[in-house]
């Protein structure tokens, strides 16, 4: 049995859904922050928005790799 060839047609476009997604969690992070006075509640908000920054300079990577290697496949 062959394997499945690998297919990253469509790897920008699910990247980028992923970057739009993070982005719209930490905006409302952001807002659910403001609108607490709980410290513990703000502390646990920041933290996760720091991981998700992190994540996302990981995902803008990505896409500059799956958009080049696109492009070279064109």
């Amino acid at each position: 049995m062959k394997p499945k060839p690998d297919d990253r047609s469509d790897n920008v476009e699910k990247i980028q859904f992923n970057i739009n997604h993070t982005i719209k969690n930490m905006e409302l992070a952001e807002e659910m922050i403001a609108k607490t006075d709980d410290p513990k509640t703000k502390a646990e908000l920041k933290a996760k928005n720091e991981r998700r920054r992190a994540a996302l300079e990981g995902m803008r990577s990505e896409i500059r790799d799956e958009a080049l290697h696109r492009r070279k496949q064109q």
